[in-house]
């Protein structure tokens, strides 16, 4: 179940992947996919499932097909580190989506631009469109409202008695929102809300205004 929320008289769709649609321009914001983790973990002895190489394809083509948006911007760390056998992946899954797509880097963003210009993915430090800021870290710019990651967000929610727990979420302050990690075995990061802050979990397939 998706959340609809309105940012500047802009109205966007929170999806339980992670993933937020801008339905005016029809533009689909993942973060922190952090491709290829999966593959050098596992180079180094990480007991992690072959099979979780392609869940984030697989969850990329579930909200491609969901929006079918005319635009995709990756909001940094769209792979973890080197090159290694999931860019062929990547490229087979560019190849069929065709969708235009845009990389704001991020700080694992290591990978020469030129790989991604053989692909036709614009590699971009930021970009300014209307009033809003794309960025990988969270930015404050007068007169601009930020979307960003780096942070992989995460609230903790207490029950009646000293159990928590915590959930990956969108984290939206006042002028800033942070999306969550879109990839797996990305970790998190808990974050306390002030009284102005709005705050999307992430669970069970859900999203949930805390």
């Amino acid at each position: 179940m998706t959340q609809r929320i309105q940012i500047q008289g802009q109205n966007f769709i929170l999806h339980p992947s992670g993933s937020m649609f801008w339905q005016e321009k029809s533009i689909l914001l993942i973060s922190d996919v952090h491709l290829g983790k999966v593959s050098h973990f596992r180079k180094f002895g990480a007991a992690i499932p072959r099979g979780a190489i392609h869940g984030n394809f697989e969850l990329l083509d579930e909200v491609v097909h969901f929006f079918n948006p005319l635009c995709i911007y990756f909001l940094g760390d769209l792979f973890h580190s080197h090159l290694n056998t999931e860019w062929t992946y990547f490229e087979a899954w560019v190849s069929k989506t065709q969708t235009e797509m845009i990389l704001i880097n991020g700080n694992h963003d290591i990978i020469s631009p030129l790989k991604y210009e053989t692909l036709k993915i614009q590699v971009l430090e930021e970009l300014i469109l209307e009033t809003f800021l794309f960025t990988h870290h969270p930015e404050e710019r007068d007169g601009l409202y930020n979307f960003c990651g780096h942070i992989h967000p995460a609230i903790k929610i207490r029950g009646s008695g000293k159990q928590s727990l915590r959930f990956p979420c969108f984290f939206k302050k006042q002028h800033q929102m942070i999306l969550p990690a879109f990839g797996a075995f990305t970790g998190s990061y808990t974050l306390k809300p002030k009284k102005q802050d709005e705050v999307f979990a992430l669970a069970e397939g859900l999203v949930i205004k805390i």
